[in-house]
């Protein structure tokens, strides 16, 4: 068995009640009441998610969407946090634009503020995604903006880049935090950095 179906497993063990009941209902689309009348185990439910390519080991979104929607944020937050472990490491970026990225975060974390959501849509994370966020960190701005750009380069792994961050600020009328950026960049550079 897969470390991946172990975790399922797991999840599968901790739905309680009518929980179930929720998710298929919310499948409803991607399955068909036919099939979901036939469905009686978490398990079973991500089997036929996986045969229709919503869930897999570097695609749990769906079922973080699916937990999220149900209220069970504790199991969208196991999966969340051990999303790395099944889908690659995303540290595998060249060490030069990995402390390009780390200014950046740096940077926003410190400059960003309420338009976060704005910013995660430039990015191109999912609504779900960004739910997810605001409900893990209700009171949270700062949090909110780690949790964001956490998943941003989860998402993005080895195509993670600096630029696509300056851009979306860019984009979302954030100019003063891109040139913040830019402005480290360049003493990065100036000290002996690429």
């Amino acid at each position: 068995m897969s470390a991946f179906n172990s975790f399922l497993l797991k999840i599968s063990c901790e739905l309680v009640g009518d929980q179930l009941e929720k998710m298929k209902f919310l499948c409803l689309k991607e399955i068909g009441k036919n099939r979901l009348e036939k469905i009686t185990s978490g398990l079973q439910l991500f089997t036929v998610l996986e045969e229709r390519n919503k869930l897999g080991p570097d695609n749990t979104e769906f079922l973080v969407s699916l937990l999220t929607d149900i209220g069970r944020l504790d199991l969208a937050d196991k999966i969340t946090n051990s999303e790395s472990q099944y889908a690659g490491s995303p540290n595998s970026l060249p060490n030069d634009e990995q402390a390009k990225l780390d200014i950046a975060t740096k940077v926003i974390i410190d400059n960003l503020g309420r338009r976060w959501r704005a910013y995660g849509r430039k990015l191109s994370l999912p609504e779900a995604k960004l739910d997810h966020i605001s409900q893990k960190h209700p009171n949270d701005l700062e949090e909110q903006v780690v949790e964001l750009l956490k998943e941003w380069r989860k998402m993005h792994k080895a195509e993670a880049k600096t630029d696509t961050l300056i851009k979306a600020l860019r984009s979302c009328d954030q100019n003063y935090t891109a040139d913040l950026i830019q402005t480290e960049l360049e003493k990065l550079k100036a000290n002996g950095g690429q």
